[in-house]
Order: C-alpha cells, then structure tokens, then sequence
C-alpha cells in the first residue's frame, strides 16, 4: 500500500509598498518554498499569513494596518514584516493577536516565526523550486535588487532609520541571479535599489570574476554586463551623479533601455537645500540636452514633492517653469506628508493642506500637458514593445519608455497571435496624454 505523505502547511502573502519590498517577499517565499511549504491565494486556505508592510508615509502605515487587520480577520494567524516592522509596538498595541513582528530584510526572522507558527510534519518531502526562486510579478518581468539601504540623509525621508547605510551586493552574484531568472523566462530585468548610482561604493575595491573576466562593482559596468544577459535592462532610482553620464552611451547601444527613473524631488535650490538634496538644477538641464544628445529615445521619469516645508509660490513656479525646460517624459508627484522621524517634519513653514491639493493640480496639468505632447509625435513611428496582456483581439504591452505598473501602456488592436513575454515591432496610431494606440508590425 502507498504511503500517504502529510500535507504540507500553506503560507498566504499580502506584499505592500515598493519594488524593493516585492523583491523581499519573493526571497522570503522562495525560502519558504524550499523548505516545503505550499503556497496559498487566498486567506482560507492559508496555515498562517504573512504581511510584508510599508513604512514611509504616515498613509502607507495606514494601508499597511489596514491589510494585517483584514489578514486577522479573514485568517487570524498573521505575521507581520516590513519597514513598519520598527514599530512593533505600534502594531502590537492595535493587533494584540499577531504572531511575530520582524523588521525589514529579517529574513531569518520571517522564516523562522513561520517555522513555530506552521511547523512542516516531519517527514515531509522538500519541495523542489524553481532555480530563479519564486516570483511576484510575471514570469516575463522581474525586479533585480543590486543593494540595501542608503548612504543620504535627506530630511523627509526615514529610509535609512529602516533600512541602515548603502550594502552593495557582489556583481558575481547579481549577475548569476539574472543570468537564472532569464533562464527561467525573464525578458526584462528592472534594476532596483535604494540609490543605483551609488552601487559599489562600499565594495568598489573588490572586483569579481566573471565568466573569465573581472566585474568591477559599478553601476556602468554592472549595467554593462546585465545588457549582454536580458533583452531589457531598465534602470530605477538612479541619483544623478556625475558618473551617470556614462551609462549614455550604453544605451545608445542598445545594451541598457534607454530609460532613467531619475527622483528629482524639486528644481527651486531653496526647497532642494532644505530638503538636503544637490541643488544644481541648471546643470541637470545641461546633461539632459547631452543625454538626448547621444541617445535621442531617451525617456526620463522623476517624482516631486509639492507643498514642502518653507516652498513659496516662487519655489513652486520655479519647479513648474524648470519643468517646461526639462520636458520630463514621465513625472509623478506627492503632497508632502510628515513621516515620523524624519527631520522635515520640525522645519519651519508648513503649507497649507489647500495649497498642497492646488500646487498638485496644477503640476499634474503641466505634466500631463508635457506628456501629451511627447506622445503625439510618436504616433507613426514603429516602436518595439514588450506585451503584458493578450486579451481576445487585442493586446497590452510597454514601449520601452514604460516601466510596468508606474508608466504608460501601448494598447494594440490585431493582437491576438501574439503571446505575454513577447517583444515585437508596433506602430503607433494614435495617443493620448499617457498611452498609446497602435498595431503589431507583420
């Protein structure tokens, strides 16, 4: 007679906030998995649910409360991890029933209260797992985190309280995960981090070997050796320092997407000062004419914070007029928001909530404006894109100025043949102020 293996206890996951925290949680299922445990999608079939939080709005916490009190309603074994994960007492005091509350990056940790909450039968098989471990997002698709933390200390942000200083992450290492996770299906390998330019700095004196060759921990030769692996490499978080500027070249290439996600924050040097940011927004204007000089296609996406402490209606028209120069392709803004623990919230000058919700308006129309514009000159180009979605006839995909989820989408008509993953030649029929419209290429 055969004998009947136990069943193995199943782990649910809610994942919130950033990219960086979804990388988190897919280490932390791929571990999981690999010592056994099955996975759940839903709250009742789960043996216990994990939440992995976010931290750094005070309307993040909010979500992320809201999620562990639907996860103990709906479950009632709940974990909690994540950057709001510092203020377990917090947590505790709301949700008196969670099981354990660790901190971001606490692997260890996670897995271990999983381990006494859900522990597996002991004769349990080891589950296999994929070489490139478990994923969050599509198989065609995935986030590749090259470091932890954060050397700056900009005054409304806690990052660094959660998350400590810049660890870099070997190149050796970052290398053979995305060599695996193209093995394993990926088409587009989305850089990720805290602060990309600054990878290496900690470990810049110990170069790796590499397929016979030395790597040195650098963004340039990083994003180098990441091109000759994925079909796309898209670059996130990238601070503009000075080095930046040789990565140009890389995407004139081909080799690197021709894409920045540059966080600018603001462009007045009085709101930049105060927020303890580089306040050299001319000479950004000139190294933006010199990027589109070399690489003509490339798209630049950035985030502002309106209604920052002391920020006058000068500093606000400032920024707007900065960005008529710039002529960002993608912009996304925020109200300023006090965080706990962060410096600004002591600042002097505090904005009105009613200017806040105006200056927003107003920086959204400017932008949106922009952005239309930039999309109506590429209706009839062919474009390359990469599809996320066959639906019927039709089809959604990304040109290679789209990061999923944030940016625009290329919605195509006569799509049908075409499979999720796939990389073809579009044209562009028609647009508006964040997508486009087009048709494959036959």
């Amino acid at each position: 007679m055969a004998t009947r293996l136990p069943e193995a206890p199943k782990v649910g996951m809610v994942s919130l906030g950033c990219p960086k925290n979804l990388v988190d949680s897919e280490r932390i299922l791929t571990k999981l998995r690999s010592d056994g445990y099955a996975m759940s999608a839903d709250y009742a079939g789960a043996d216990v649910v994990l939440v992995n939080t976010c931290g750094f709005l005070d309307s993040a916490k909010e979500e992320s409360l809201e999620a562990i009190g639907e996860a103990i309603a709906e479950n009632g074994r709940v974990i909690v991890t994540g950057c709001m994960g510092k203020e377990a007492e917090v947590i505790r005091a709301r949700f008196p029933g969670v099981l354990a509350v660790s901190g971001a990056q606490a692997y260890e940790e996670v897995v271990g209260a999983v381990h006494d909450a859900a522990p597996m039968p002991a004769n349990a098989f080891i589950n296999l797992v994929p070489e490139s471990g478990l994923k969050l997002t599509p198989r065609h698709y995935s986030y590749l985190k090259i470091s932890e933390g954060c050397n700056h200390r900009c005054s409304f942000c806690i990052i660094p309280s959660i998350r400590g200083d810049l660890v870099s992450r070997r190149p050796d290492a970052i290398l053979r995960e995305a060599e695996k996770l193209v093995e394993a299906g990926t088409k587009e390998l989305l850089v990720i981090s805290q602060d990309t330019s600054a990878y290496g700095v900690d470990i810049r004196k110990e170069p790796r070997m590499w397929k016979g060759a030395p790597v040195v921990p650098h963004m340039t030769d990083l994003a180098r050796e990441l091109g000759k692996i994925a079909p796309w490499v898209r670059l996130h978080y990238v601070y503009p320092y000075p080095h930046v500027d040789q990565v140009i070249p890389l995407m004139a290439e081909g080799l690197v997407l021709p894409y920045l996600d540059i966080p600018f924050q603001h462009a007045s040097p009085t709101v930049l000062r105060t927020m303890k940011r580089p306040a050299n927004e001319a000479k950004v204007l000139e190294r933006l004419k010199k990027w589109r000089s070399i690489a003509p296609d490339i798209t630049i996406r950035s985030t502002f914070v309106v209604g920052f402490p002391g920020e006058t209606e000068a500093d606000f028209q400032y920024l707007l007029d900065w960005l008529d120069e710039a002529q960002l392709d993608r912009v996304g803004a925020f109200r300023f928001e006090p965080v706990e623990g962060a410096a600004a919230n002591d600042l002097p000058g505090a904005v009105p909530e009613e200017i806040k919700e105006e200056r927003y308006a107003r920086i959204m129309e400017k932008t949106a404006a922009i952005s239309a514009a930039k999309l109506q000159a590429k209706i009839g180009r062919t474009l390359e894109a990469i599809v996320d979605e066959v639906d019927g006839d039709g089809a959604n995909a990304r040109s290679q100025a789209d990061a999923p989820e944030i940016d625009g989408t290329v919605f195509l008509r006569d799509a049908g043949h075409l499979k999720q993953g796939d990389i073809v030649k579009v044209e562009i029929e028609d647009a508006d102020d964040h997508d486009l419209f087009g048709v494959p290429v036959a």
